[in-house]
């Protein structure tokens, strides 16, 4: 029985350490696939960075998937993902002569989370001032409900007030569709 219970101890530290070398070799087979991909993408980054044309057409596509068609004369779009604020700003600056005055902020969070700490976050994300960023507005659905994702920022609203931008991305989106 003695024997039984070493070997059995033995099996599971050998077991233990194998599973510890397998995780580390998907980790670097893992690392070598998203490497791959990038390098297989890197030029097409090239050209969206030096072709407007092709910037407009990604923000159009963007505002069509992401973008707010509601509010007639106004570009709106809202997502949780810092990189997609971030993403939408860069093609906004970069497509349009923007009017910095323009855009307006909102935050949608949760109720147990500090407002001012996450327009803290969107201010630093977006670049926008503080006086550009509406109330923070807390959803109460939330509230007596811990947030299970602890890295969770809301959602940042950003509006860019200028009809002209929202109609010819609209119209460019509609064009892309059919």
């Amino acid at each position: 029985d003695k024997q039984k219970e070493k070997l059995s101890q033995n099996v599971n530290k050998k077991l233990i350490k194998a599973r510890e070398q397998s995780m580390l070799a998907q980790k670097i087979k893992r690392k070598a696939y998203f490497s791959e991909i990038e390098n297989k993408n890197a030029h097409l980054i090239k050209i969206l960075n030096t072709d407007t044309k092709a910037a407009k057409l990604v923000l159009s596509a963007l505002h069509l998937g992401e973008g707010g068609k509601h509010r007639q004369g106004t570009m709106q779009l809202g997502n949780s993902d810092p990189g997609i604020i971030k993403l939408f700003l860069k093609l906004m600056r970069t497509c349009y002569e923007i009017d910095e005055s323009k855009f307006r902020c909102t935050i949608l969070c949760r109720a147990d989370q500090s407002p001012r700490k996450l327009e803290s976050f969107w201010r630093t994300i977006t670049g926008i001032p503080k006086k550009q960023f509406y109330k923070t507005r807390i959803d109460p659905r939330t509230i007596g409900k811990p947030s299970r994702k602890l890295d969770y920022k809301g959602v940042c609203v950003i509006n860019y007030f200028s009809a002209s931008v929202y109609y010819d991305l609209l119209t460019l989106g509609k064009m892309m569709s059919v």
